[in-house]
């Protein structure tokens, strides 16, 4: 598994807005901007920081990519207080004293101290002669090889090693972690490394360092973005440490992303969105029709109300709470036939033809398959839902026309909802602990059809619920990738 590819990828979306949703509620990065100004020039009037040098490239900033509208494009030195070379002598490992900050001590984000070379005081006062690193700096490799920045921790006492530069933001308004992570982004450390100049040894000069551009989004998302890149380097790090376990981290990653999709945490809201209300409110109306023409039985309304002792977690205020029942023909009666007398070639589908997870091994005919007894009858688009051991996930959508063992349930979804987004949520981790702690039986458990018709679930809007399974699709392609 290639995680140096997934880590560049979680970079990459973070750079780009995409990593976490945006909230309508923050204060946008305009703001923040002008309030970093009018603290830079209090601080270049009373002599403490200098004005930065203009240079041609100052003129006009040219986005490279889009980024969310409460963000905005910067120059680095415009949200720095400073960005400072070290000396650029070497300095003799004295073996104790000070670490002595070298390029190989430069990680993607945290200094990496194990056997760092260490200088006396004498040496340390003479190489942060210029400036002196101080908690949630950032301390920039730009030559050998360069691209790297690390975040200095508290109580973390460090000396300027050669070919690193240190980059001191305003800390009160941009996060060091998120900073950091930005400029190791791809798209950072190939723009930065394009500009290395040099026979020898290559470096990136502070020229170019200085008037760098890059996205800055709203103070509490570049928090947000924080925590997310981290909770998700946690758990490279633990693919990385145990081999062995690969599949099963590669489940939880996957696991974590449904468990966003379903807390409505994985895309933005979208206050033009027609809310979910209003998509209830009309299955209504379509199911008292189908009543009033013959079409569904009074019984199967499924519109019982729900306490607040079973809402489990909060949602957006877009969204609702509702019953699988209620938005779906679950507890329709289904159509039976006996496989003697159905057509040879129509698809027989078995639990056996369905991988865990979901994935549909084969396409076996009722013919192939001699099949007897009596089977379910379900339509090319039909939810399939294995109602035995549930905890396989057996779960996915009908690429045609069949029949099937009566272990699986097929049942289809009113009012244009999203059938894939309902597939989504049957996998998440929510739904999967609550039936299988309801299961009974103990071989074979089985979730009986009351538990899977009264099943509480939260519901998007409609184009929220499109842009969900886009999101899915696109991270969870992203996670397979990586096996190969």
């Amino acid at each position: 598994m290639d995680t140096k590819k997934l880590r560049q990828k979680i970079l990459d979306l973070a750079i780009r807005g995409k990593l976490v949703p945006q909230d309508p509620n923050d204060e946008p990065a305009s703001v923040l901007l002008e309030r970093i100004r009018a603290e830079k020039e209090r601080l270049i009037k009373e002599g403490k920081i200098k004005r930065s040098k203009k240079t041609a490239s100052d003129d006009e900033i040219e986005a490279p990519f889009e980024i969310p509208e409460s963000w905005e494009w910067v120059r680095l030195c415009d949200i720095t207080e400073l960005i400072e070379d070290c000396p650029h002598s070497t300095a003799k490992d004295e073996g104790h004293g000070y670490p002595l900050i070298r390029t190989p001590n430069v990680g993607e984000g945290y200094l990496n101290l194990d056997g760092v070379h260490r200088v006396s005081e004498s040496v340390y006062n003479k190489r942060n002669a210029r400036a002196v690193p101080e908690t949630n700096d950032i301390i920039y490799a730009r030559e050998a090889p360069a691209g790297n920045a690390a975040v200095i921790k508290e109580n973390e006492i460090v000396c300027l090693g050669q070919r690193t530069v240190l980059i001191r933001p305003f800390k009160k308004y941009i996060n060091s972690k998120l900073l950091a992570y930005f400029i190791i982004s791809p798209h950072s450390r190939n723009s930065l490394i394009s500009t290395a100049v040099g026979s020898t040894a290559t470096h990136v000069n502070l020229e170019s360092i200085r008037p760098f551009i890059i996205p800055i989004p709203p103070l509490p998302e570049q928090i947000r973005i924080v925590w997310s890149i981290e909770r998700w380097f946690t758990l490279i790090d633990e693919l990385e440490s145990n081999e062995g376990d690969l599949l099963k981290a590669i489940d939880k990653a996957k696991s974590k992303i449904l468990d966003l999709a379903i807390h409505g945490k994985l895309v933005p809201q979208d206050p033009n969105d027609e809310p979910a209300s209003v998509l209830l409110q009309k299955i209504r109306e379509e199911k008292q029709q189908l009543v009033k023409a013959g079409k569904l039985k009074k019984k199967d309304l499924i519109e019982t109300p729900i306490s607040e002792d079973e809402i489990p977690f909060t949602i957006p205020d877009t969204w609702e709470w509702c019953r699988l029942g209620e938005i779906s023909t679950y507890a329709n009666t289904k159509k039976k036939i006996n496989a003697a007398k159905a057509d040879p070639n129509l698809w027989g589908l078995d639990l056996e033809d369905i991988e865990k997870g979901g994935r549909l091994l084969c396409l076996k005919s009722v013919g192939e398959r001699k099949a007897i007894g009596d089977k379910t009858c379900f339509s090319e688009g039909d939810i399939l839902y294995s109602k035995l051991r549930p905890y396989l996930l057996k779960i996915l959508i009908a690429p045609k026309d069949g029949i099937c063992t009566p272990e699986i349930v097929p049942f289809t979804c009113y009012g244009s909802i999203c059938k894939d987004y309902i597939v989504s949520l049957l996998k998440s981790a929510y739904v999967d602990d609550y039936i299988n702690f309801v299961t009974f039986g103990v071989k074979m458990p089985r979730v009986s059809t009351e538990t899977m018709v009264t099943l509480v679930i939260p519901l998007p809007p409609l184009a929220e619920q499109k842009r969900i399974v886009a999101k899915i699709e696109q991270l969870l392609g992203e996670i397979d990738k990586l096996k190969k």
